[in-house]
């Protein structure tokens, strides 16, 4: 899936419908499951850059 920049992690997981709500991001981000461009990032609140790979199991979103 492709998201727009500027979108904060939290935002792209329930707009990725990875999640459903911002609690079930936070809890998935804070346990170190998912990944920003190759590491594993813990802030919710991140801006996403065009170019990000947000990365959760095999789930793949990009920034564009």
């Amino acid at each position: 899936m492709q998201l727009s920049p500027g979108i904060t992690l939290g935002q792209a997981l329930k707009a990725g419908n990875v999640v459903g709500t911002g609690g079930e991001a936070k809890v998935l981000i804070q346990a170190g499951e998912v990944r920003v461009n190759g590491e594993v990032e813990t802030r919710r609140g991140l801006k996403l850059r065009e170019g990000d790979v947000v990365e959760v199991g095999d789930e793949r979103l990009e920034v564009r």
